[in-house]
This record gives structure tokens, C-alpha cells and sequence, in this order.
């Protein structure tokens, strides 16, 4: 197993990058291996200052970088040596079973899709969100962010994609999918909702279990949430702003501290034709950690390669 690590995405690399390689490494099995995409000067020169050796890392050298102000679909085709173009080619080549960055999130999305390709049945590959559950447990939130209109069809595939992902990731062998929507009967809602709710209903893949509202978010009332792109990124940054405030306020308690983003590092993409993991831009070494360390889950679970056979 071998999984990618672009060193110089984020607003803290590549130190950031380097430190939570290094974490992962002393949490993963002897089986895997860390390749650290990047400058290979910046990448000795950053383990040398943490102490660490090479072992367990490979080094694939990419001199250039793709910024968060450059232009996604310009960035890729014009920067063939950063890190993040560097990265696909890799995952294309299937020298890296998962490709992980906190970098430009645009370019990340724009690669996937052109680098990769969409899965034969994906029109729409988006990403996702984990929301705790007061019982304990993990939802799945998508799309939040990738989409921000869609159809009802569109919905209807992100609840066969979570479907897929709370089935082979989070090992639940039942997910309860539901639909956020402004009323738990069938008929609220606005015209997405009410068409998408009546397709998902008619749905023999999935165990739909109807609309749930916002209050129900984080109550353990569903495995796996649907909502369009621009809905569920406006629930992501308020789960996000609920939590920086209470850290202001000097408010700490248990559940609320899962909403830390560094608990879960990233997210992967799904749909496209191999195991693509993003991270928060602002990560820490924390973060960086355990976003290589759940692009191994991902990649052991055989996601991308799962998800491909259910839609072909």
C-alpha cells in the first residue's frame, strides 16, 4: 500500500505536511508506505529538521506549486510538475493507491475529474462531509460544495454514492439515508426536494428513510445525509463557526470538540476513477495526519474500485 502526500498544499507547508507524514507514519502498518510529492530538496531538508529518516517514505520529486489564488482549470495543464499534477499522474499510473492534499481545492476537483475521469454512470462526482452523532457514531453529508445546483437525479446519485462509502469505510452494513429538507413529510419542501424525495422513494439500491431536517443533523437520526452543494456547505461552515465560537467563549465539552476539523483530516472525492482524499486548507500536522491516515482506510476499503462495479 502506498499512499500519496501532496507536501506543498495548504496554508502551513510544508511544514505542516512533513510534521503529520511524520505522525502517520508511526500510526500505520509497516505494509504501507508514504510518498511525499514535492520539492525533494524542501522534503530532506523537512524531515532532517524533524529528526526523521526516509524510512517509510519514498520521495517523488515536484519542484513547482500550485497556489490557492491560481486558477483551477489553468493550474493543472500549466503547472505539469507541481505537486498536485505530479500526484494524479501517479494515482493514474497506479504507482499510489490514494492521493491526499490539502492544497488548492479547485485544482484538486479539476484534476480528479480530467486526470482520472468520472466513473462510467458519475456525471456528477462530489465530496463529503462527516458530522458527529450525539450517540457517537459518524454521518456523511453530501454534496458540500462540488455542486452547488442540481437535479433531483444528481441528488439521487450522492445518496448511492454515500450509500457506498457508509457501507465500505465506515463498515455500516445498512446505511439510513435521508434527504434535508424544511419537513419531514414527503411534500415539503421546494421543487428539487419534493422530486428528488419521490425518485429516492422509488430507489430499490438504498434504504431511504424520508426527509430530515437540520435540527436532526447530528441527533443519530441518519448514516448518510443528502443535500445539493450549496446547501451542505452552508451547514459545513456553520458546524465549523458553532465550534470556533464556543473555543472563543472558553466553552469545551466532549461532543462539541468532535466538530474540530482536525479530527478528520479529509474527505474524499466520489465518483472519479481512483482514491482522491482533501483536506482543510488550514490543516496542522494534526489534521495532515489523519487525512493520510483515513486515504489508507479509504484506499484498503478498495472505494473507487467499489464504487465503479456498483455503477457498472
Amino acid at each position: 500500500m502506498k499512499i500519496g502526500l501532496d507536501i506543498a498544499g495548504g496554508d502551513f507547508a510544508p511544514d505542516a505536511n512533513l510534521a503529520g507524514a511524520v505522525l502517520a507514519r508511526k500510526e500505520l502498518s509497516s505494509d504501507c508506505t508514504i510518498a511525499l510529492i514535492g520539492d525533494q530538496e524542501v522534503i530532506l531538508s523537512g524531515l532532517s529538521a524533524l529528526g526523521s529518516t526516509t524510512d517509510g517514505f519514498e520521495i517523488i520529486h515536484a519542484p513547482d506549486v500550485i497556489t490557492m489564488h491560481d486558477h483551477p482549470t489553468k493550474a493543472i495543464p500549466s503547472k505539469p510538475l507541481s505537486s498536485i499534477s505530479v500526484g494524479f499522474d501517479c494515482l493514474a499510473r497506479k504507482e499510489i493507491n490514494a492521493f491526499a492534499s490539502t492544497g488548492n481545492t479547485g485544482a484538486m476537483l479539476v484534476g480528479a475529474i480530467f486526470k482520472l475521469g468520472s466513473i462510467e454512470g458519475v456525471a456528477r462526482p462530489c465530496i463529503t462531509s462527516t458530522l458527529p452523532q450525539i450517540d457517537g457514531s459518524k454521518g456523511i453529508l453530501l454534496d458540500v460544495g462540488s455542486n452547488a445546483d442540481c437535479k433531483p437525479e444528481t441528488l439521487v446519485l450522492f445518496a448511492e454514492l454515500g450509500d457506498l462509502y457508509a457501507k465500505n469505510v465506515y463498515a455500516i452494513e445498512k446505511p439510513r439515508v435521508a434527504l434535508l429538507n424544511i419537513g419531514e413529510e414527503d411534500a415539503k419542501g421546494n421543487l428539487l426536494t419534493i422530486a428528488t424525495n419521490k425518485l429516492l422513494r422509488e430507489n430499490e439500491k438504498i434504504n431511504f428513510i424520508g426527509n430530515i431536517e437540520g435540527r436532526d443533523l447530528f441527533t443519530g437520526a441518519a448514516d448518510v445525509i443528502v443535500c445539493d452543494g450549496f446547501t451542505g456547505n452552508v451547514v459545513l461552515k456553520e458546524a465549523e463557526g458553532i465550534y470556533t465560537l464556543m473555543r472563543k467563549r472558553g466553552i469545551r465539552d466532549e461532543f462539541f470538540d468532535r466538530f474540530n476539523y482536525e479530527n478528520y483530516g479529509g474527505t474524499p472525492v466520489l465518483g472519479v476513477k481512483g482514491n482522491v482524499i482533501i483536506g482543510h486548507g488550514i490543516s496542522n500536522d494534526v489534521a495532515v495526519k489523519n487525512m493520510v491516515l483515513h486515504a489508507y482506510e479509504v484506499a484498503k476499503s478498495g472505494l473507487a474500485a467499489k464504487v465503479n462495479e456498483a455503477f457498472n
